[in-house]
């Protein structure tokens, strides 16, 4: 009871704002308290990246992807396709009866003959059902609508030898099917070549720079390796033609490898060819690569261009590599290698620990399409002997012959379907 005369003291009443963050600053502490107990090793509570399981998507789909896993003996714990998360190296090739290609070599008359296995006589066709599986994410299929939308208005430019041109024809393949016949063309060049989706107003268009790289024998072709010399500081000529494309696909590899030192010159070749120099094959390339990066890192805007490398298509021209001691070169195969991480001889790994290095030195971001490991797998989808020589297509004769099989170049439709599956999904 308060005494007679003793005032009783007023209720402070405090402002709602200051109740309210007082209290948010103390459950913040107890957050950070608990964070601090539940993961004493991790050097930041706010690194949330993980990646996203394709059964925890999105809340709005927990019930009905509950229900869809609820009867399932197994589960897919692969996330969507995200380049920064999944190593598509890693994986498997499957077999799927059903998988059909988007097109054939009938279907589609762009593909060089070089590269038209099934007009050329090839009759088995187990090679066109397998299928790239990662293990860590789902890769999606090609959509060639899809494709289409994401060039439209843009000009996109593989650049390269003869295996980039493989990868430019499948590409145009994989989308040509989608557009009437009277809103596309092809105009074909010795060295520039240009495929145009009129409705979207957008090119896949191909430029013949087999080592990016000027030479003596890029564009008038010399037979003989021996007689080849590789200008390794100059691109400029060749690259002033590179200007204005919106996405930029390169790849370079297989000229590199005739098995001889290169021949490297620096400067012109006015004062004639003698003053090259003899180097050992990776370190011509990589002073070949740095001229090209310097051409990217000073010439290209990465905000209007995107700029892609395809790393080395394997060849499989020695059967030991893969355990069949008593077949030459790719001559008859019909299935994949099974062994995980195959690597034969057809790949050069310090020639791929080049790219990596002068990639990682480079101030454009440059998007690797690592296409080397899954292609190992594949000795069944070369063109081997189901292809040309001379302009000529080989005749049955010539065809019975193994050591006439193309162990370097690659069936359409067939395994760079899958490189361009991988660049879509890229996109």
């Amino acid at each position: 009871m308060i005494p007679s005369g003793t005032m009783k003291p007023p209720r402070v009443k405090l402002p709602l704002p200051i109740i309210i963050t007082t209290i948010c600053v103390l459950l913040f502490i107890a957050v950070l308290y608990a964070e601090r107990l539940s993961f004493p090793n991790s050097s930041s509570i706010f690194k949330f990246k993980t990646c996203t399981r394709k059964h925890t998507k999105s809340k709005s789909n927990d019930k009905k992807n509950e229900e869809v896993f609820a009867n399932a003996s197994w589960t897919d714990d692969r996330f969507d396709f995200d380049p920064e998360e999944c190593n598509v190296a890693n994986g498997k090739w499957v077999f799927n009866s059903s998988l059909k290609p988007l097109y054939s070599d009938s279907s589609c008359p762009y593909i060089d003959r070089q590269f038209s296995c099934v007009k050329n006589g090839r009759n088995d066709s187990d090679y066109l059902h397998w299928e790239w599986q990662p293990e860590d994410c789902t890769l999606p299929p090609f959509n060639p609508e899809l494709a289409l939308k994401k060039l439209q208005g843009k000009r996109l430019l593989f650049v390269g030898d003869s295996l980039q041109r493989n990868q430019w024809e499948s590409f145009v393949c994989l989308v040509q099917g989608v557009i009437p016949e009277k809103k596309k063309s092809m105009k074909r060049g010795r060295v520039h070549s240009v495929f145009k989706a009129k409705e979207y107003n957008a090119t896949i268009e191909f430029y013949w720079a087999p080592f990016l790289v000027e030479s003596n024998s890029d564009i008038h072709i010399i037979g003989d390796p021996k007689k080849r010399i590789i200008k390794v500081d100059e691109i400029t000529e060749r690259a002033k033609n590179w200007t204005g494309v919106d996405i930029l696909v390169f790849n370079t590899y297989v000229w590199w490898m005739s098995g001889l030192r290169v021949k490297a010159l620096w400067g012109s070749f006015a004062n004639g060819e003698e003053g090259y120099e003899e180097l050992d094959t990776p370190v011509a390339y990589k002073f070949g690569l740095r001229t090209w990066a310097n051409w990217v890192d000073s010439t290209i805007d990465p905000n209007k261009t995107r700029v892609f490398f395809t790393t080395m298509s394997p060849a499989h021209t020695k059967s030991a590599d893969w355990g069949h001691k008593d077949g030459i070169k790719c001559f008859n195969e019909t299935k994949p290698v099974k062994k995980k991480n195959h690597w034969g001889s057809g790949s050069n790994k310090d020639m791929m620990s080049v790219v990596a290095k002068v990639v990682k030195r480079m101030k454009v971001p440059v998007n690797v399409i690592n296409i080397t490991q899954i292609s190992e797998y594949r000795i069944d989808g070369h063109s081997s002997v189901y292809s040309e020589t001379g302009g000529k297509i080989l005749t049955e004769e010539e065809r019975a012959n193994p050591r006439n099989a193309d162990c370097i170049h690659w069936c359409l439709p067939g395994v760079p379907d899958t490189w361009n599956q991988i660049f879509l999904a890229m996109l």
